[in-house]
């Protein structure tokens, strides 16, 4: 055992699958639910990035399983494994995205643009009947889905994503409907975080970026990984149906 994981918290007995976890926001929301003590399964399309991924939040309690999101072939393997070394499935994090195309949507191709809702939406939909018929249905659990600012408004150049994360945002509630009350969904709408991902949207002009930002800063991994974490335990008990804003206060600067 590293020094890294050598004062780990007790287990939660809970166990979360977190999709894209690799990095970025996936992984700071694996490592919020490691550090309380849950166990995780995280999935990725590099094997490589996710074997690092896994060393760093500690082996002894986190697994991954490499492939891509919209495989249904993958979504099996991955909700086959969970169950397999852990037990169960009480969490699902559907946090895997792409967003390929940066430019107006009156010019999309719309190859990409069904790439892109195959992706961010239908494998989402993919994994949560999963992980709903292997677990949840009997034993309860929660999921979060990862939406975007970027869907509750207009998104100039991001507009295929944009679209793509409405489109999260209301597969949540249709979940959340169904899955009631055994299962709660809920949703969290981040604004710009510092990743690799979003690095097109404030790289060489974070400054700028920042200024609307009434917190004074961009968001980090860590801001949606408490979010998460919160939705994904008993403290939000009452809460299904929801999407909750992570936006460094950007919303207040609407209208002026």
């Amino acid at each position: 055992m590293t020094e890294q994981h050598s004062a780990l918290p007790a287990l939660s007995g809970k166990v979360a699958l977190v999709t894209g976890a690799s990095r970025g926001i996936g992984y700071g929301i694996a490592e919020a639910l490691v550090a309380r003590g849950d166990r995780v399964v995280i999935t990725g399309r590099n094997e490589d990035a996710l074997k690092e991924a896994v060393e760093r939040l500690g082996a002894e309690r986190v697994i991954g399983v490499a492939g891509k999101a919209h495989d249904e072939a993958h979504q099996a393997v991955a909700v086959e494994r969970a169950r397999e070394t852990f037990g169960r499935i009480d969490y699902l994090v559907n946090n895997a995205g792409t967003n390929p195309v940066f430019g107006p949507i009156a010019d999309l191709d719309l190859g990409v643009a069904r790439k892109v809702f195959e992706t961010n939406v239908i494998s989402a939909l993919g994994f949560a009947q999963r992980t709903w018929h292997a677990w949840q249905k009997e034993n309860g659990g929660a999921i979060v889905n990862i939406a975007s600012m970027a869907g509750i408004g207009a998104s100039p150049f991001i507009g295929a994503y944009g679209m793509s994360k409405a489109a999260m945002v209301n597969l949540s509630l249709q979940l959340a409907h169904e899955f009631a009350p055994v299962v709660r969904v809920n949703s969290i709408a981040p604004a710009v975080i510092k990743t690799k991902f979003a690095a097109a949207l404030y790289e060489n002009r974070e400054e700028e970026v920042v200024a609307s930002y009434p917190m004074g800063r961009l968001g980090v991994p860590e801001d949606i990984g408490g979010a998460a974490a919160f939705l994904l335990s008993d403290a939000s008990g009452w809460i299904t149906g929801q999407t909750l804003v992570v936006d460094g206060g950007l919303l207040l600067n609407a209208g002026v």
